[in-house]
């Protein structure tokens, strides 16, 4: 694309049809449907409707393009890359799938969402700790994670991104060192992935889990799971089903032999059109810039996260989320100190303005479709009174 930036990102913007309406600064609860997307499942329901099952061989192969794609997003193999239908169900996959010893454990920080907290919890009937860190700020350091590990720590799960701060983990740092202990690591990549790049060569982690409907701007219920070819053995697969053998369409031949790639995961038929949606704003994203080892995406997000925290700051707001470098994301939880939150949540929604409320903060998480008008539009809902 031979565009200035502003044009760029102005193009991004008119894919994103939600955008006429409001100023969508929620993409870390529900992003709007790219029309990308929103064309593929018009496309799928169409065929759905017209051509019924005679169309599934070309879905079929439309879902091993995606794959493809989603493995070429982080530099993965293809065969590293399982769909899978929310975040939860890939944490589970390996929370439930490794073979865990009475007396092991897990180390998790305390503030993370449910979802990368309750599948560790629920070991504790196996034998196995989960250890929460405490977090009472914004602040997570990879020391203090690893403070926490002994020797019989087999796995560290951490958002690299946190939902209500927005905080940013240094998760080459924290593989590394990990490692180095014998430990492996689970990235929840739902608050990052869609923004900042990730090259699993260069950032040895060991598992992903994602959902497409944040910052990859899918719909939900479809998502990527990602493990490390070498642990495809040791990690028990779960809900084995028909699509989870190398004959998956020999349907009269039983015999587990399971595929030898992360599909083996999959388990019973697919959501096609979900997966196929998620594949075009792959897609869209690519073209303007997403890929493994650099982003322009990103460095939009945080300039225009940047102007919002000056104009919040500007209005008197509290400002809770870390902004240096490395640890600023397209998250910023703020305070309006004196001030109803969920009333000012509330006005905001009826001036055309969406952002969530998260541990009695406002929070904002603006893509690169956001622009000046959409954060002056916020400052001056909230610099009236209410």
């Amino acid at each position: 694309m031979n565009q200035t930036p502003d044009g760029r990102w102005s193009e991004f913007r008119s894919l994103v049809p939600a955008t006429r309406k409001w100023a969508y600064l929620d993409n870390a609860a529900v992003a709007p449907l790219s029309s990308a997307a929103r064309d593929a499942i018009r496309r799928w329901s169409t065929a759905a409707c017209d051509e019924g099952d005679t169309a599934w061989s070309d879905w079929a192969q439309g879902v091993e393009t995606v794959r493809k794609l989603a493995a070429t997003l982080i530099q993965a193999a293809p065969e590293e890359i399982a769909f899978v239908a929310n975040t939860t169900a890939g944490i589970t996959l390996v929370a439930e799938g490794l073979p865990w010893q009475v007396g092991d454990n897990v180390v998790v920080l305390g503030n993370e969402f449910p979802s990368n907290l309750y599948p560790w919890m629920n070991l504790a009937a196996r034998g196995v700790e989960c250890r929460r860190i405490a977090a009472p700020g914004v602040v997570v350091e990879v020391d203090r994670i690893l403070a926490a590990c002994d020797q019989r720590t087999r796995l560290i799960s951490a958002s690299w991104v946190g939902y209500a701060s927005g905080w940013r983990l240094d998760i080459d740092a924290l593989a590394q060192a990990a490692h180095r202990r014998g430990i492996l690591v689970l990235v929840d990549a739902i608050q990052a992935l869609g923004v900042f790049p990730l090259n699993v060569h260069k950032t040895p982690i060991d598992f992903l889990a994602a959902d497409g409907h944040k910052w990859l701007m899918g719909p939900e219920g479809a998502g990527l799971f990602y493990i490390r070819r070498e642990h495809l053995e040791r990690l028990r697969p779960l809900g084995v089903g028909w699509n989870s053998v190398v004959h998956a369409h020999d349907f009269a031949r039983i015999d587990l032999n399971l595929r030898p790639t992360a599909a083996r995961y999959e388990g019973g038929s697919q959501n096609m059109c979900g997966v196929l949606a998620l594949g075009a704003s792959l897609k869209m994203l690519a073209q303007f810039g997403l890929g493994p080892d650099q982003s322009p995406l990103a460095q939009r997000v945080l300039e225009i996260t940047d102007l919002a925290c000056d104009r919040l700051a500007s209005l008197g707001a509290v400002i809770h989320s870390q902004r240096t470098e490395n640890e600023r994301s397209g998250i910023v939880a703020f305070d309006l100190p004196g001030r109803d939150l969920q009333h000012e949540k509330r006005r905001c929604l009826e001036a055309g303005i969406v952002l969530s409320l998260r541990n009695g903060w406002l929070r904002i998480s603006p893509h690169a479709y956001a622009n000046d008008q959409d954060i002056a539009r916020l400052a001056e809902v909230l610099q009236q009174p209410g």
